[in-house]
């Protein structure tokens, strides 16, 4: 091309679904992905393109490991800061086009050298996620090295609303308007699109010497092509006719040639993977890249193919139509299905470009085992090893149903990819179930569902509730009569907030997903979440309450001063919950049983008390204890033996044998079940020279009272 032609045509290298950080933790496949994302920018650079478009999942987590981020900022570094000048303008409002905090493209930034800039939306792997709506991506765009749109903030009511606005790029005469739309979920897109006004598509202004006809309009996304499920997927009828290209991500397929779609009068193209994430046989097609080459409304599309992948040989083969295997033999079907991964071994090494780097092949096996036995595909890849890179999962066995015989027309590809769970959303489930939200918007709360499960966003309820919190109160607190409100006729008043928040919301562009934004923080909230914690797992003013005597609560007071270390100290049973008393120790409910057999013999007794008090666990009280039982104890009995336990709270571990302790429940009340138990354990320090007859008959006259309370707990 002659220099007056290379100064009108904008050279454009794309690339999809790079999923950086694939099989990471896998020795052999570890470096893959790095491998052909390394490769891509190598070709751009080679290639002398004014910049290199990414059609989404950049990287294969949604967040990613400091291993991959460190090598995906390495890469980019080592290509994309140089001092190569850059022929293009971008002449659209930026701050519209790219949502960061610097809001212009990154080789216009005077601190940084960009001779290779990238542009990049999204995919459904690397999308926004978390209270700031953030995605891998922004650190990348915040790091000046890539830019980042086609960031949407579904708005309005219902569905959304979401309007795209193109980045109007200028070479010489060539003008290109490149929309972006990042991953949205499939279902929700599809509604979307099919709702009136749902979806704006903002054209180039007229300007003088440029009529609208003469932009060069593309278009990335990153969604499911119409397959098996209409509604899991999007059209391409569904998009505007005046798309002059389309980049097509999420496939991984590699259809890099364009295709025109029928009545539409637009191209589409399909660059899939440049890893294999999946075993299939769309995916065992040679990886390519697309060079883009534009001047004024005609383009030249060049597929270059990638050499550093991996190579992928995938072969079906159906046992009963094998002439040399027998049903009964297990051993000819073994030597049949090592020859077949032997050809595919061979194969893939005769295709190899480089010979000094030869890795090792990936082999995928469909075996149709119809009236065959099969065998475990673990111990039939242990011999290969060290030959082939998946040894564990060469083969997959699978029966051909009817339906498949029926339905043969189905691409292999097609047939043999997972199906997606079928997903119901809150949207779905009120409209079926015939339901009105009161409270919270049906469109908030389910932004905030898949934000919890597919992004792992643990404060999405909680960042959901506290906006339309704040919400409703700003509607309340306008009303000048909101103290003079009845309960009814709040419960009115906040249904009609909701009403008119929704209202507002369609006219505002921000409306549904603002409550991403609330500037909670996992530090906040973990302080308000302790603070809640300390406060409300305490039932001392229940038991107040229902034993509704003085001596009880004083008794509770004074003991409080040994609370925490008596926590410290006993170990407890259910929840955990339970305070120890600060001076005597904890009973379990197998020693109240030890009292029933005392009966026999008095030394019996004695020593089952004495085993009463060495153990420390904490035992389930019962919840029909008898108010009387609470009132026949003297308060001036419980105050002396408060003021024993703040003085003697270490020496109750030293004085056993004497049957002090008191049964405590699993969340922190006495046990007043047993009432003469209770006086025993009430009896003063100073008897320590008691006879064993008078322990004896102080047993006796207990026993009938805890087997009683037993049986209670029992019922």
């Amino acid at each position: 091309m002659s220099r007056e032609d290379l100064s009108d045509t904008l050279r454009i290298l794309v690339a999809t679904d790079c999923h950086l950080g694939y099989m990471e933790k896998d020795e052999i496949r570890r470096h893959d992905s790095f491998k052909a994302f390394q490769e891509i920018c190598s070709i751009a650079e080679d290639k002398q393109v004014d910049f290199l478009l990414l059609g989404g999942d950049l990287f294969h987590e949604n967040k990613p490991s400091r291993t991959t981020l460190v090598k995906a900022i390495e890469i980019l570094r080592r290509h994309c800061l140089n001092d190569k000048p850059v022929h293009f303008q971008v002449v659209s409002d930026q701050t519209v086009n790219f949502q960061n905090a610097f809001g212009h493209v990154n080789y216009e930034d005077p601190h940084f050298n960009v001779g290779l800039p990238v542009f990049s939306i999204h995919g459904n792997h690397d999308d926004p996620a978390g209270v700031d709506n953030l995605s891998a991506i922004d650190i990348l765009s915040a790091c000046n090295l890539v830019n980042y749109f086609g960031k949407m903030n579904l708005g309005g009511s219902g569905v959304g609303q979401i309007s795209l606005y193109p980045i109007l790029m200028r070479k010489g005469s060539t003008t290109v308007a490149l929309y972006g739309l990042g991953n949205i979920r499939d279902e929700r897109l599809n509604r979307m699109f099919q709702t009136p006004h749902a979806v704006q598509w903002m054209r180039p202004e007229v300007q003088e010497g440029c009529d609208v006809s003469d932009w060069f309009n593309i278009l990335v996304l990153h969604q499911n092509r119409v397959k098996s499920n209409p509604k899991n997927a999007i059209s391409e009828h569904f998009l505007p006719r005046f798309l002059d290209f389309i980049v097509w991500g999420h496939e991984h397929e590699c259809l890099i040639d364009p295709q025109e779609v029928s009545g539409m009068g637009f191209h589409i193209t399909q660059p899939g993977s440049s890893v294999a994430t999946s075993l299939i046989d769309g995916e065992s097609k040679p990886k390519h890249v697309l060079l883009l080459e534009i001047k004024g409304n005609q383009y030249r599309p060049t597929k270059i193919p990638l050499t550093s992948v991996r190579p992928f040989e995938y072969t079906e083969i159906v046992l009963k139509d094998e002439d040399d295997i027998d049903p009964n033999d297990q051993n000819s079907i073994l030597e049949h299905l090592d020859k077949v991964v032997r050809d595919l071994i061979e194969k893939a090494s005769k295709k190899a470009v480089n010979r000094s780097d030869i890795q090792l092949p990936l082999v995928r096996i469909k075996v149709d085992y119809s009236g065959f036995m099969t065998i475990n595909p673990q111990r039939f890849g242990q011999k290969y090893v060290g030959k082939v890179a998946n040894p564990q999962d060469i083969l997959i066995f699978s029966k051909a149903s009817k339906k498949g015989q029926r339905e043969g027309t189905i691409d292999d590809s097609e047939r043999l990819r997972p199906e997606e769970l079928n997903q119901q959303n809150i949207e779905a489930l009120v409209a079926e179930s015939n339901l009105k939200m009161e409270i919270l918007p049906v469109n908030d709360l389910d932004v905030a569902l898949q934000n919890f499960v597919n992004k792992d966003d643990k404060l999405a309820f909680y960042s959901c509730v506290q906006y339309n919190l704040q919400e409703t109160r700003g509607k309340l607190a306008k009303d000048s009569d909101a103290q003079k409100f009845e309960e009814d006729d709040l419960i009115l008043k906040v249904g009609e907030c909701l009403e008119e928040r929704l209202k507002d919301r369609s006219t505002r562009p921000s409306g549904s997903s603002q409550f991403l934004s609330t500037g909670l923080t996992s530090e906040n909230l973990t302080k308000r979440s302790s603070g809640i914690a300390n406060a409300s797992f305490s039932d001392d003013e229940d038991t107040t309450q229902i034993s509704g005597s003085v001596p009880a609560t004083r008794g509770r007071r004074g003991s409080s001063t040994g609370t925490s270390r008596g926590r410290a100290k006993a170990p407890t049973r259910g929840r955990g919950r339970g305070k120890a008393s600060s001076a005597m120790k904890q009973t379990t409910l197998d020693g109240s049983l030890g009292l029933r057999q005392s009966q026999r013999s008095a030394s019996a007794s004695f020593k089952s008390a004495s085993t009463i008090v060495e153990d420390d666990v904490d035992s389930p009280s019962s919840e029909e204890a008898e108010p009387e039982d609470l009132n026949q104890v003297d308060s001036s009995s419980e105050e002396e033996e408060n003021t024993r336990g703040k003085g003697r709270k270490r020496q109750a571990t030293t004085k056993r044998g004497r049957g002090r302790g008191t049964v405590t429940s699993k969340r922190g009340r006495k046990n007043e079940s047993s009432s003469s138990l209770h006086r025993l354990l009430s009896s003063k320090d100073e008897d320590e020279d008691e006879d064993d007859e008078d322990i004896e008959k102080k047993l006796n006259r207990s026993q009938p009272r805890v087997t009683r309370n037993y049986g209670a707990l029992r019922r």
